[in-house]
């Protein structure tokens, strides 16, 4: 035990460690914010499949590297080169997502946000929130088919052109009325933003994503797929089950019930926290 203290008081001791300035720990935070972005994004894609079989040519190169291989040797390091232009070719839409979601993260309010937790902006009234859930279950009810995008910072200019404007205020009677079998408007997407209906029969990118299952259609990969572009959130009625899903960040949550939609709509909502306190304690004084 004596020894191995001793060994490890030869290599590490307190001298030998470096004094660090502030800028040290500023670079440390950032490559640790990018490992992790690295590591979630790995996570959230194909990328993680692809790369086992990347680690499997490392160690391959490892072990024709302590063999002494030459000829390996010296075809890997000239197809290093071309592996870096195929490593992004094959990777494109996943770089893309990522940066696209870098893109989206807001660091000047998180670091200067004076009151953490309070929201600049409500989005949309609790009377939208309401006036969604109703129409979404009323629709599951009879199995109406329906698709709702509700924005939230990012622009959805392109999709909102690809449909029929309407600027009118959000109603579960307008919105069971646009979904409708065999109205002009029932086709396509409906996008919210704010209290209004800005846009109906829009048409939205489908998702890519192999572990969707089969059984979904094309209503739920549009879904998917706007959430996967956008910051949105997407809300799914299928036609044959009746079940309502949601997408949002590019993942499903199929088969929701009425309070996990509301939940998902008051995040999006982005009420202050001051006031969902203040409503939790309402709600606790009338019990």
């Amino acid at each position: 035990m004596q020894r191995l203290l001793g060994l490890i008081e030869k290599y590490i001791s307190l001298d030998s460690i470096p004094k660090m300035s502030f800028i040290d720990f500023i670079e440390i935070l950032i490559i640790a914010f990018l490992l992790y972005e690295l590591m979630i994004w790995i996570r959230d894609t194909r990328a993680w499949s692809l790369m086992r079989g990347l680690i499997v040519i490392i160690l391959f190169v490892l072990l024709a590297y302590v063999m002494q291989m030459t000829t390996i040797l010296w075809l890997v390091q000239h197809i290093f080169d071309i592996a870096i232009m195929a490593f992004v070719v094959a990777f494109q839409p996943e770089l893309r997502k990522a940066l696209d979601r870098l893109g989206r993260k807001n660091f000047i309010s998180a670091l200067f946000q004076f009151r953490p937790g309070s929201a600049v902006d409500e989005r949309f009234s609790d009377r939208t929130v309401s006036e969604i859930i109703k129409a979404s279950y009323e629709m599951s009810r009879v199995r109406t088919g329906a698709l709702i995008v509700v924005a939230q910072q990012d622009s959805l200019t392109e999709f909102v052109r690809t449909g029929i404007e309407l600027d009118s205020l959000v109603s579960s009677q307008l919105l069971i009325n646009i979904f409708e079998h065999n109205t002009p408007l029932h086709d396509g997407a409906v996008i919210i933003r704010g209290n209004r209906i800005i846009s109906a029969t829009c048409y939205l990118p489908l998702s890519d994503n192999m572990a969707l299952s089969k059984e979904l259609g094309t209503r739920h990969r549009a879904g998917v797929g706007i959430s996967e572009v956008t910051d949105s959130l997407t809300v799914i009625v299928s036609e044959e089950t009746g079940r309502v899903s949601v997408a949002i960040g590019g993942r499903l949550h199929s088969n929701v019930d009425s309070e996990f939609l509301r939940q998902q709509l008051e995040i999006v909502q982005n009420k202050t926290v001051e006031d969902r306190k203040l409503l939790l304690w309402k709600g606790r004084a009338k019990q």
